[in-house]
């Protein structure tokens, strides 16, 4: 089976280009270095269980540092980054060139790159039967041309859907609206937002008719270190590129679907950094595609972007 992602780049490759990097230095009002210091940046909110444990493990070992996340949308973090309030951003989408045009004529040194890829998770309520859904079905739901759980699923008794997000201008909105449907606004006026990914958890655990679109790395159930199984207060969907979902054709967003790329709503994580100082947001960009910090990512239930993976078989009797 082909794979999608290139997993086997060299860290030392990024580390090189990074640290390659020369400019002038002037005179900021900071006092960090690479390993040392306070710096506050920020953070897409959906990505801030696994950010948490990277700032956590970065903050054990380095004891003389202190990294603040601020978790924001993805739209108020690039902006925070590009009008100089923070120097490093952690979101779901690259600059685009224009931007980076921008960022890199005012710091040289500017650098984005992808630390791990993130499944767009589906969650049902834990009573709903129905677990299966194709991407073109989705894409129906969020114009708006199926507004009724028995127009998918013709047995339900659910009535109306209830759709709902993280926020209203989150990377989750943003990447729907992108990759499912094409660059058109969400049309239905069944969706709703919320305010964080934690809510939605608990509008979906407390609606039956309600179905939950999340980052997948808010799944994890915290008691299996093999991450094989979802939290256990809701259902996660099962989604299909085919015409009709089954069982068999369609996928949750397990790690493993994410590397083979059977699971269709896949996302990136990147950091976006411009420091000119080469302190510490230098200093946590590194530790995120570090051994260390890839291992972090892989244990949260996403996919690292730079690691060796080995895939094996298990027979479970």
């Amino acid at each position: 089976m082909k794979r999608l992602f290139n997993l086997t780049v060299g860290l030392t490759l990024i580390i090189g280009l990074l640290s390659a990097c020369s400019d002038s230095k002037p005179k900021y009002n900071r006092t960090d270095t690479y390993n040392s210091g306070t710096i506050s940046f920020a953070s897409d909110e959906s990505f801030s269980p696994i950010i948490d444990q990277e700032v956590l493990i970065f903050m054990t070992e380095r004891p003389k540092a202190t990294l603040i996340p601020i978790y924001t949308t993805e739209l108020d973090a690039i902006n925070m980054l590009l009008s100089d309030s923070i120097c490093l951003a952690i979101t779901a989408k690259d600059l685009t060139p224009k931007q980076k045009e921008a960022l890199k004529a005012k710091h040289p040194t500017a650098a984005t790159f992808p630390i791990a890829y993130d499944g767009l998770a589906l969650i049902v309520n834990a009573s709903n039967p129905d677990t299966c859904i194709t991407v073109n079905d989705i894409k129906r739901l969020l114009t708006g041309q199926i507004t009724k759980w028995n127009e998918v699923y013709p047995n339900s008794k659910l009535g109306d859907f209830k759709v709902v997000f993280d926020n209203k201008n989150s990377s989750t909105v943003r990447w729907c609206e992108d990759s499912i449907l094409g660059g058109k606004p969400i049309t239905n006026p069944n969706v709703t937002a919320v305010e964080k990914s934690a809510e939605v958890i608990d509008f979906v655990e407390k609606h039956a008719n309600a179905i939950g679109i999340i980052g997948s790395n808010w799944l994890k159930n915290k008691r299996d270190s093999t991450n094989a199984t979802f939290k256990k207060e809701i259902k996660v969907v099962a989604v299909s590129k085919d015409s009709v979902a089954t069982k068999a054709n369609s996928f949750q967003p397990y790690q493993y679907y994410l590397y083979t790329g059977q699971y269709p709503l896949i996302r990136t994580l990147y950091v976006l950094m411009a420091d000119p100082l080469r302190g510490l947001p230098w200093g946590f960009s590194n530790f995120l595609v570090s051994p260390k910090g890839q291992l972090l990512i892989f244990r949260s239930s996403i996919l690292p972007y730079r690691a060796d993976l080995t895939v094996k078989e298990v027979i479970v009797n």
